[in-house]
């Protein structure tokens, strides 16, 4: 079983802009789209690849929650986990989306901290996805913890600004078992354009590196080895949850012991469909995913 954690987001979701947004300018986009986000991506993506996922989300009494809890159940997502709070909970995203890049302008409202210990202890799942990635003592100690729970620790950075020479970072990635950032993620992190050459030098720290590098495909890298799988070709219509549809192939994969090379086709073949559509509605069946797979015609 999959533990995820991280929040929900609401995505507005605007493509076929003229030009990049910018002050003093009116823009219209070609179409839009209001889709569920976040976590939502990750979750929904392993749920149709057969991988039994439980996602420890949080959500208010606002209409953008409510609107997500009611894509959840539409699509048969496991609800155990979740947490409604009787306040609003805003959690929004306006993505401005291009053929192979996006951008946000994102909202959240706050909610206390809470102690994930207890979940974690009390579900006891093979992965973790989404805890914290920085290099804070408390950090490297609740990855601690999850491992002492028997848990393995898959961890996507997101966007960051931190560098290996950040302190502490490298501990963390040494704590970590799975380490996913996409190719701008991996050279804000080692300095290095190449996203074959950042793999290596993040592998110095982390047991197993997949940087995924759109159009160019995707690579791991464990000890010295790297792999490479070329990325799916097809029509692009919204990139922004390629990244997450990505993880969960990789993962459905490596959980039903597939080598690695075959873990990397699966998430190019699931990132790639997820961009022929909105957010991470076009992720595929494990069915769908297979049939690709055995057409080889990527």
């Amino acid at each position: 079983m999959v533990l995820l954690f991280g929040d929900y987001f609401c995505d507005l979701i605007f493509t076929g802009l003229p030009d990049l947004p910018r002050l003093g300018a009116d823009l219209f986009s070609q179409d839009l789209a209001v889709v569920p986000g976040g976590a939502f991506n990750l979750a929904l993506a392993l749920t149709r690849l057969q991988v039994p996922t439980r996602w420890a989300a949080r959500f208010g009494d606002d209409l953008f929650s409510r609107f997500v809890r009611e894509e959840c159940r539409r699509h048969g997502l496991d609800e155990t986990l979740f947490e409604v709070h009787p306040q609003p909970y805003r959690s929004v995203s306006v993505s401005f989306s291009y053929a192979h890049d996006r951008g946000f302008l994102s909202y959240c409202d706050p909610l206390p901290e809470r102690d994930v210990r207890p979940i974690l202890a009390a579900q006891r799942a093979d992965w973790v996805i989404h805890l914290p990635f920085d290099g804070a003592a408390e950090t490297q100690a609740l990855l601690d913890f999850a491992h002492a729970q028997g848990s393995r620790v898959f961890s996507d950075c997101q966007y960051v600004d931190m560098t290996l020479a950040t302190p502490g970072l490298i501990e963390t990635l040494r704590r970590i078992d799975i380490f996913a950032p996409n190719r701008s993620e991996a050279a804000q992190l080692t300095g290095c354009d190449d996203p074959a050459r950042a793999a290596r030098e993040l592998a110095r720290y982390c047991p197993l590196v997949v940087v995924k590098a759109g159009a160019d495909g995707a690579y791991a890298c464990r000890g010295d080895r790297v792999w490479h799988a070329a990325a799916l070709d097809v029509p692009v219509v919204d990139t922004t949850a390629a990244g997450d549809c990505f993880n969960a192939g990789f993962l459905a994969a490596l959980l039903r012991g597939e080598d690695l090379p075959t873990c990397l086709r699966w998430g190019n073949i699931a990132g790639g469909l997820s961009v022929t559509a909105h957010g991470a509605l076009a992720t595929p069946t494990l069915a769908e995913l297979q049939e690709v797979l055995a057409t080889d015609k990527w």
